[in-house]
């Protein structure tokens, strides 16, 4: 019969969350962990949690930064997009 780790090698993986629901999630980490109230192994859990949660977030900002940039950038090179007054002032 198999155990726990077979069954869990075999699932299949959760879609990423996500960026807002990752980080609602890391928010809440962060509170976690500012708490004080978790054991050593909780915190470390939590931490390795958050970084996972953090690069995620920034790798899905990074993507859209690129997306922005690829819409900025018309066939034609690039768009000019003005400023508002309130921007300049």
């Amino acid at each position: 019969m198999p155990d726990e780790r077979d069954r869990d090698a075999a699932a299949p993986e959760a879609s990423p969350p996500a960026f807002e629901e990752a980080l609602e999630r890391l928010e809440g980490v962060v509170r976690e962990l500012e708490s004080g109230a978790l054991s050593l192994e909780e915190s470390l859990v939590r931490f390795e949690e958050g970084v996972k949660l953090v690069k995620l977030c920034q790798a899905r900002l990074e993507a859209a930064r690129l997306q922005v940039k690829r819409l900025e950038e018309g066939p034609d090179g690039p768009v000019e997009i003005p400023a508002d007054d309130e921007e300049t002032a």
